[in-house]
């Protein structure tokens, strides 16, 4: 029978889950077994699992689950140098050349074990399955708003946190803005026929923030964007990847612009891919805009699981998305699992 393990998350601010109770009872249906941790930070309570079927196992057990189980997650693992026998299911940021997933696949290399990495589950036209990018690019451009409200106050951006629903959000993100007055900036997104782009175009929408929307038509011609530097915010929501231009160059600090925020919301600072030269780490819940420059003033906003700020939301419908190929689990060799196993195989054997 398969088996499929559903690991708490090991990351702080993390609370969001792949497999709701509804999905794990279809799961079961189907004939695969499914296993829970108890979790502190679950946005979904774990009775509702139990209602399902599922079975239970301690927070955090899942390096002493059975051999042939699938243990499913989102976030990476703890850094650790401990070997990974098992078939894992998490978003891995393994294979753009990130330190940290060197070591990751030598885990697994040194364990037989396998990744199967959400980021690269796709279809026969390399298509995603699953993802989280809407509510990545709403919860994203609301960051990016926090953080151009509080230069208007004379501040560097607080804390964030996550909220119980959108609606909760807009609310809090609204008072903040009419509390600086009646100016609203512009903003540039570059990806915005994407979900990224399309969940940052519609949060901007709902706060009265304008808009130029760029994709593919506009960034064909290459760099440089000089463009970006008219808007007061730009929010990148291009995946990196070989080939990707640059849009914002170091050079960008000291030139004439009118820019002052940059909401990475795509995230990848330490890829050799990454479009966002200006800064070269992800920021945090507790201090979510790094200053680059202080006069004229420039923030980046680059958290990098910025669904959590909606777990609810963003779990139910990245569950929805992924649901139909947690079905195939029993056939991990062909389709888009097949995919996925071939494409650690080969960065695997690059290590």
């Amino acid at each position: 029978m398969t088996h499929l393990w559903v690991r708490s998350e090991q990351r702080d601010f993390e609370s969001r889950t792949g497999l709701t109770p509804a999905g794990a009872a279809q799961l079961i249906a189907a004939g695969i077994k499914v296993t829970v941790e108890e979790s502190r930070t679950r946005c979904i309570p774990l009775q509702g699992y139990i209602d399902a079927g599922c079975s239970v196992a301690p927070e955090h057990s899942w390096p002493d689950a059975p051999i042939d189980a699938i243990i499913f997650g989102l976030k990476e693992l703890p850094e650790e140098d401990t070997p990974l026998p098992h078939r894992h299911i998490m978003f891995g940021h393994a294979y753009k050349g990130q330190a940290s997933g060197v070591a990751l696949l030598r885990r697994f290399n040194e364990g037989g074990g396998t990744l199967y990495d959400l980021e690269y589950l796709v279809d026969e036209s390399g298509k995603r399955c699953a993802a989280f990018g809407y509510w990545a690019g709403y919860a994203g451009a609301a960051v990016a708003l926090k953080c151009w409200a509080a230069q208007h106050r004379g501040e560097i951006s607080g804390p964030v946190h996550a909220y119980d629903g959108s609606t909760r959000l807009l609310i809090d993100l609204q008072s903040e803005l009419v509390a600086i007055g009646t100016h609203r900036p512009i903003a540039i997104i570059i990806g915005a026929h994407g979900r990224v782009g399309k969940g940052a175009a519609d949060l901007c929408t709902a706060m009265g923030v304008g808009t130029t929307k760029w994709d593919i038509e506009e960034t064909a011609k290459g760099a440089p964007f000089p463009e970006i530097l008219t808007h007061d915010i730009f929010f990148n929501c291009i995946l990196a990847r070989p080939g990707t231009p640059v849009f914002v160059p170091q050079s960008a600090k000291n030139a004439p612009r009118k820019l002052t925020v940059i909401g990475d919301i795509a995230c990848d600072p330490d890829s050799d891919f990454s479009p966002v030269k200006v800064y070269d780490r992800v920021t945090t819940w507790d201090a979510p805009a790094l200053r680059v420059h202080d006069a004229p003033v420039l923030d980046v906003t680059a958290i990098d699981n910025l669904p959590s700020m909606l777990p609810v939301e963003s779990s139910e419908d990245f569950a929805d998305q992924l649901l139909a190929q947690l079905l195939r689990l029993d056939d991990l060799d062909s389709d888009v699992w097949g995919r996925a196993g071939a494409t650690f195989k080969d960065h695997a054997a690059r290590v």
